[in-house]
């Protein structure tokens, strides 16, 4: 049947079985939402403040999800506002499509109004990206984003379409085959077996686990290898939740702000079984001293990790639950008592006040109150650090942050993705006054949808981790990193629609939670924290990651 190219979008997107779009309507994109306008009983389209919440939305749907996330903007700075966002999923590899306005082919190449080359501009951030030129090849180049965007290490794939191509008209078929074809590399079996004769001669051991075992689902295979081989785990930033934090083999966050135990014991170990990890230097920090008596193996879907920031003993290239699969089979039920009990003498038994009103308790007393199962979206800062180490995660996809970009701005959006992806869930935006500031916009679009979405925001007026590198490594010369109280973050929560309430305790904290929780409704909670908070441990750049200020 012959369609616009705003129809024929349209109907590829279903062929994906999309069901949910973000997005910001602009000229360039007028008949793409006129289009919409006959297709909102399949589509949900999400109407955020600004471009930018608009991609961080779909990040969060994605994340959380394991779905293709999917975002609409506009020509000129509507496609520009896009960037963060699409760096942000780029570098912790998100699933994402992005549809861009562009102007009409006619008008290309002469600075017309609101031009920008923005396939030229966001060339290094997407896994691909395309200049459509006919309206014909749009099928095509739309299925083939999606498997791209999915397939293999996944990440986000930009789609730039000239005005003119939405209203020009083609034949349309749909596919046979929706999701496409991936391609998956097969595994190397004599890896596999040179693996686990190197695992099972192996004493001191450590898996170090990160965010490709998420994205491959391969959680309740990771568990399984550890317990049958008895290995301790440690997480990266993006791995938090890929084992659970509670059993008696996780030691938590490795690397910068690693605990002391994971750190050591990366040190200390003999082999470093690295899964779905790209050795970053927030986790290595020195990569001449990172694990200097181990072997490495390195398991990942992308060779371009390979080798490239800390060269492995033995590669093994695939998808991770396949290879885990294989591993297990293969790998000797052993325990390993005397490097766990190494590894325990390690732990710190320092106990603060458990009613003191610190980072560490209200994180704590939030889980207490909302439970495990909820999912925690955090910006960039002290407060991310301190969620990592405290909220203990237990499963995969709880816990959503920009882990390789550090976006501040990230969690609003990107919690209500996560929401609207996940309606029946508590959605918890953890965040820090200065992040908050960043697009605390997007309370419009929490407050629009009546989303239950709660912003629980540690406020110590001022750019925390900023100035606690300041503090440490800069003669605690303070230089533009204290923000003030002018802003009441209560007041601007109402102006948006939205309940705000200030903690001062503990207790009172309780008490606000509790009610939120009761009511389902959105709302801010301020709770004012120290200053002089630091997030400890800490290593500092550059520094071995034995190098630990407690």
């Amino acid at each position: 049947m012959e369609l616009s190219g705003a129809q024929i979008i349209l109907e590829c997107l279903r062929e994906q079985d999309v069901d949910t779009i973000f997005g910001y309507p602009g000229g360039a994109v007028i008949p793409l939402y006129d289009a919409l306008y006959d297709k909102f009983h399949l589509f949900t389209h999400i109407l955020t403040a600004h471009e930018q919440g608009a991609v961080h939305g779909a990040d969060g749907y994605a994340r959380s999800t394991g779905k293709v996330g999917v975002c609409f903007a506009t020509s000129g700075p509507g496609a520009t506002n896009t960037i963060t966002g699409i760096a942000t999923a780029y570098l912790d590899s998100v699933p994402l499509v992005v549809f861009t306005g562009q102007v009409p082919r006619t008008l290309l190449g002469k600075d017309s109004f609101q031009e920008v080359d923005i396939t030229g501009i966001s060339l290094p951030i997407t896994k691909h990206n395309y200049l459509v030129e006919n309206v014909e090849d749009l099928p095509a180049i739309i299925r083939e984003a999606f498997d791209t965007a999915r397939s293999g290490r996944p990440g986000p794939v930009l789609i730039d379409v000239p005005k003119n191509l939405f209203t020009d008209k083609s034949y349309y078929t749909k596919a046979m085959e929706p999701l496409g074809k991936t391609v998956i590399e097969e595994i190397d079996d004599d890896f596999i077996d040179k693996a686990a004769n190197i695992i099972n001669k192996s004493l001191k051991p450590v898996i170090y686990a990160g965010g490709g075992v998420i994205i491959s689902n391969a959680s309740k295979e990771l568990c399984e290898f550890s317990n049958k081989a008895d290995i301790p785990v440690v997480n990266t930033l993006m791995g938090l939740g890929c084992f659970p934090r509670q059993d008696e083999l996780s030691l938590g966050l490795v690397g910068m702000h690693g605990f002391k135990e994971a750190n050591l014991a990366v040190t200390n170990s003999d082999l470093i079984i690295a899964i779905g990890a790209r050795f970053s230097d927030r986790v290595v920090g020195n990569v001449n001293k990172f694990a200097p008596k181990a072997q490495v193996i390195h398991i990942d879907i992308d060779k371009s990790e390979i080798n490239k920031n800390k060269r492995a003993d033995l590669s093994i290239i695939g998808d991770v639950r396949e290879i885990l699969e294989k591993l297990i089979e293969k790998v000797v039920h052993t325990r390993r008592s005397s490097w766990l009990k190494e590894i325990n003498k390690w732990k710190s038994n320092a106990n603060l006040n458990d009613e003191d009103f610190t980072p560490k308790n209200i994180i704590k007393r939030a889980k207490d109150i909302l439970g495990g199962d909820t999912i925690v979206v955090t910006d960039v800062g002290q407060h991310q650090m301190w969620t990592a180490q405290y909220w203990e995660f237990e499963r995969p996809r709880s816990f959503l942050s920009s882990g390789g970009l550090g976006t501040m701005g990230y969690g609003l959006g990107a919690a209500i993705g996560a929401q609207i992806a996940n309606p029946h869930s508590k959605v918890l935006h953890l965040t820090g006054d200065g992040s908050f500031r960043m697009n605390c916009n997007e309370l419009a679009t929490v407050s629009k949808y009546n989303l239950p979405t709660i912003t629980l925001m540690l406020n110590n007026n001022t750019l925390g981790m900023v100035r606690q590198w300041q503090k440490l490594f800069q003669d605690e010369r303070y230089s533009e990193t204290d923000i003030g109280n002018e802003v009441d973050y209560i007041k601007l929560a109402e102006a948006y629609g939205v309940d705000g309430y200030r903690a001062e305790g503990l207790e009172e904290l309780s008490q606000v939670l509790k009610e939120v929780m009761k009511m389902r409704k959105s709302a801010v909670i301020e709770c004012k924290i120290d200053k002089d908070e630091c997030v400890y441990p800490i290593v500092p750049a550059g520094k071995a990651i034995d190098y630990i200020i407690e």
